[in-house]
């Protein structure tokens, strides 16, 4: 054989031997922007947690707030609440209201993110298409009614059902010939919420002075009289759900890259939006059982987020829930500060916040989208 026969051949044996993709290096800067982040985030959340445990109209200095909780875990450092009341407020109002406000900005930002991610929209989110809704009217039949026979479960086992059934009505009314436009979600989402307004108005309207106000609660939102046991009804629920955002995280991965090519690599897109939706309604039923209807945290956290470091769940989804709570303890503590000897709705304060972010997201869809059509 000749050496051009020789060098041919051996050119074709190369051309058949499968090639080996190059492993791909993360990029380092992201690498630092996600670190810092975290950092950031984790920090911001510690200091706001000890010094909303301190404010309030027994003030509490953040040693003496962190010397209380060394003391409770067994390690003698730090100095105790010098007020003889301090230990008590601290454990038995402070502390309840902080975890609880942790809980639920983690789980609201958490389930919009899920909701973003899984329906390809950043205007997506679990207020926007009625879960927070449904769930209140079913809480809200619970105060009419007087319902107690799960105990102090019985509130957020309504709210779960409410909002997971509005939640999937939404969603499958949405549907049409096997798909889920986005645009359409909204609007069935607007209507419903419009539904949803109506029954709590009549239920408002059957209820007694007492669930009268209790309805108002919810509709405005507050995490004033907090207690532990609240706490202990929410954390497995928003834990579990948690848990289940972040295992979806690589499948919503591969759901960005479009509904056909997440197929071929073998996600079944309609059971992870099921799970999704299952999941979002779990998040949001928890954090409106007790807190009432908390709007736009889970809007103005997951697309802040991404903006600063990409689009990725498998960070978005725990740095939303980092954020999250972050959001709701900083408009907590001003919820309780900003009026002297009174407590203003957190609704209220996240609303006057996230009203002007959605009219500025909707006008940057636009007008990088070149509108809806």
């Amino acid at each position: 054989m000749t050496g051009a026969a020789l060098a041919k051949a051996d050119r074709a044996a190369t051309a058949k031997q499968p090639t080996q993709p190059e492993p791909s290096t993360p990029d380092p800067r992201r690498t630092v922007r996600v670190g810092l982040l975290f950092t950031v985030l984790a920090v911001a959340l510690v200091v706001l947690a000890v010094v909303s445990a301190g404010i309030g109209q027994l003030h509490i200095p953040a040693s003496e707030v962190l010397g209380s909780i060394l003391h409770r875990v067994g390690l003698d450092v730090g100095p105790m609440p010098t007020h003889p009341n301090g230990d008590a407020a601290l454990w038995t109002i402070r502390f309840p209201r902080v975890t609880l406000a942790i809980l639920v900005g983690a789980a609201l930002a958490s389930a919009g993110a899920l909701m973003q991610g899984v329906f390809g929209n950043p205007l997506a989110d679990p207020g926007v298409v009625g879960v927070s809704s449904g769930a209140a009217v079913a809480a809200c039949l619970v105060i009419v009614f007087g319902w107690s026979f799960l105990g102090s479960w019985t509130v957020a086992a309504f709210a779960f059902v409410g909002g997971l059934l509005t939640t999937l009505l939404v969603y499958f009314m949405s549907r049409s010939a096997g798909r889920t436009e986005v645009v359409t979600l909204v609007l069935t989402g607007v209507a419903v919420n419009a539904v949803c307004g109506a029954g709590i108005a009549f239920l408002t309207f059957l209820g007694d002075s007492q669930s009268r106000e209790q309805i108002v609660f919810w509709q405005l939102g507050s995490l004033n009289g907090t207690r532990w046991q609240y706490v202990g009804v929410v954390a497995p629920l928003v834990v579990i759900g948690l848990v289940g955002v972040f295992v979806l995280s690589r499948r919503l991965d591969l759901l960005s890259l479009g509904e056909r090519s997440a197929r071929h690599l073998g996600v079944d897109v309609e059971r992870l939006r099921i799970v999704s939706v299952v999941l979002v309604a779990l998040l949001t039923a928890a954090a409106v059982a007790f807190c009432g209807i908390i709007a736009f945290v889970g809007l103005v956290v997951p697309h802040l987020i991404r903006m600063l470091v990409g689009p990725g769940h498998r960070v978005l989804l725990p740095a939303s829930a980092l954020g999250g709570a972050v959001l709701l303890l900083a408009a907590d503590l001003v919820a309780r500060t900003a009026v002297p000897y009174a407590d203003l709705p957190i609704g209220m304060l996240t609303a006057l916040v996230g009203g002007p972010f959605f009219f500025w997201l909707i006008r940057r869809t636009r007008r990088t989208s070149g509108g809806w059509a």
